[in-house]
Formats: structure tokens, sequence, C-alpha cells
């Protein structure tokens, strides 16, 4: 009797599926090391950098908290790993790490061919431009035959090369593989013009010698919703990220803050905040987690308006605007799925 033989392709898909369903769930790997590990940015003012302590701190570090607030109960029981662009994924994919929170962008590649599953948007962003001011330049569309600061191994090289190409103009692309290290170079004239995303750009620009000197042109040339992501073949894990970033967003839209959730868990008689604080509903059993996970969350965190006007809102050194980050019923289109 003839052999069957399967093909290579599916042989190798059937093992990477036996595989994920052998290994130990994440969750329960967090849960027995007692330590959530983060991959974030190698230093990014506003999203993830560590000051002199070597304390974390940024919107993409809160929602490191978050996660660990909710899988933990203990906002602090992280292991934060800086990541430069060419190493996130791999770290990821590895196990180094148990999410990746560190600016990614969510496109079609990286959610179908990596191994990985987006879980959510925790900033919606843009690439842009930084120029000095002393260029003379107030559009994007003037910059032909420019020297070009770039960050290695991120669709900001794409976004360039089509934008430039679109608009028949040339650059010089000079790339390098940190944050800092473009920063410096432009600060130090080695190019005419930093390009990243904008929410980059603005913490980027605080590195500089002189960060009044410097200004980001108003042209927005891409569509860059960062968030969180993680390993595909774990739904269990993927669901509690998802719905830990979900929370502080729907926190804000019901109004409870850090400093007001102990109140409004004693005496909200709204279902849908009860809901969000375990009082009733499914609470914390749908997510194999405790009932009380998002409230840990806002007490611990905060909600996302909070996250956000702390680390890189009108109240701190970025100020950047809310923008599309405003919730959806605010003018922006920060929007969660119910919570019931």
């Amino acid at each position: 009797m003839k052999k069957l033989t399967l093909p290579i392709v599916a042989t190798a898909a059937a093992l990477v599926f036996a595989a994920a369903f052998t290994q130990a769930s994440t969750k329960e790997e967090v849960t027995k090391r007692g330590v959530f590990n983060c991959g974030v940015s190698t230093g990014l003012p506003g999203f993830s950098i560590a000051d002199e302590k070597g304390v974390w701190a940024g919107i993409d570090v809160d929602v490191c908290k978050a996660i660990a607030a909710a899988t933990l109960g203990d906002a602090s029981k992280i292991k934060y790993i800086p990541l430069n662009a060419k190493e996130r994924f791999t770290a990821l994919q590895s196990g180094e790490i148990d999410a990746l929170v560190r600016g990614t962008t969510w496109t079609l590649t990286r959610d179908t061919s990596l191994g990985l599953n987006f879980t959510g948007v925790n900033y919606y962003d843009g690439q842009g431009f930084l120029v000095s001011k002393k260029l003379g330049v107030k559009s994007a569309l003037e910059l032909d035959g420019a020297a070009v600061c770039i960050q290695s191994g991120t669709t900001t090289e794409l976004n360039l090369a089509d934008y430039f190409k679109e608009n028949n103009m040339s650059y010089k692309a000079v790339v390098f593989d940190t944050h800092d290290a473009t920063a410096k170079a432009f600060d130090n004239g080695r190019c005419d013009v930093l390009t990243s995303d904008q929410s980059q750009l603005y913490g980027l620009r605080t590195h500089l010698s002189k960060p009044e000197d410097a200004v980001v042109l108003p042209e927005v040339i891409s569509k860059e919703p960062l968030g969180p992501v993680v390993r595909q073949g774990d739904d269990a894990w993927f669901n509690i990220v998802k719905w830990s970033l979900n929370a502080m967003i729907q926190a804000e839209e019901l109004g409870i803050t850090q400093a007001n959730v102990d109140e409004m868990k004693a005496s909200s008689k709204s279902p849908a905040v009860r809901r969000l604080l375990g009082l009733e509903g499914i609470a914390g059993k749908g997510l194999g987690l405790n009932d009380d996970w998002a409230y840990q969350i806002i007490k611990q965190v905060g909600n996302y308006g909070e996250v956000f006007e702390r680390n890189v809102g009108t109240g701190s050194p970025l100020k950047i605007e809310r923008g599309l980050n405003a919730l959806w019923n605010k003018g922006g289109i920060m929007y969660t799925p119910p919570l019931r």
C-alpha cells in the first residue's frame, strides 16, 4: 500500500499548532513566576523610559502595569525588558517576554506572518517630520534632496520611501538602530530631518540640546495604530491583555478614576460601573481572573485619560493634545467593546 505523505507546509503548520497546545499558558507561567515580563522601548519620553533610579514611566509602561495588576493583583510585579525595533518581535516569539508594549504599529504582515496577535490600540499615531527652524521649511513637500534620520526595522522606512516617491522627491536615508542614536544624529547636524511617529518626535525633541529650535511639520503621512502584542496560540492570555487595556478606556468613559474608584465601588448604582468593578455580571470568570481585576487596574494605574494626561498630555513635558486619542464621544476614536 502506498504510504500517505503530508505536504511539508501542512506538516510544519500541524507541528506548530500542536506545540501551542502542549505548552503551558502564558498566564500560568506569569502566575507561577510571580512577575510579568514586559517588552518596552530602549527609552522614549512619554511612552517608556527609565529615570536615573531605574524607575520606568510612560503610556506603554502603564499598560504593562495594568496587565500585571489584572493578572497578579500588583502593578509593580513587572520586569521591564528594553528592546530596539529589530529585537522586539524575536524576543516575543522566543518567550523572552510575555507581551510587547513598545509603540508597535499594527499591520497586516505583522498580524499574520510573525506568529503574533495585536490586542488593541493604546495610541493612534501617524508619521511626521521634525526639522530645525533654521532650515526655514514649512511643509514636508519642501524636503526634496534632504538627508533624513530614521530608525531601522520600523514601518517608518517604507512610509518615507512611499511618500517621497509619490511626490517625485529624493532623499538620503541616515539609518540608526535606536531612538537615542537617531535624535543625537539630528542634534549633531548629520541630517536635515528626523522622521518617526509624531508621538515619538515630540518625545525625541525633549532630548535635543535646544528643543525650542526644532519644529514638527504639519503633514501626517501614515496611519500608525500602536498597541500591545502577544504570541498567537494562547487565546486566554490574548484576552487578558486586550481587556486590561479596554478596562482603562471604559473606566474613563464611565468617569471612574483612581481617586473615586472606591467610592464608585461602594455606592454606584450604574450597572455598567458595577460590571466593570466586578460587582455583578460575569466579573472575572470569563478571563480566568479575580472578580476585582479591573478595580485593581483603575486603583493602581488609573483610567486611560489619566494615563494619557500624566505621560504625554498638555500637563506633561510633551504637551500633546488628545486628538484621535480622545474618547469616541469626545471627538476622538478611542473606543472599547461593551464590558458585559
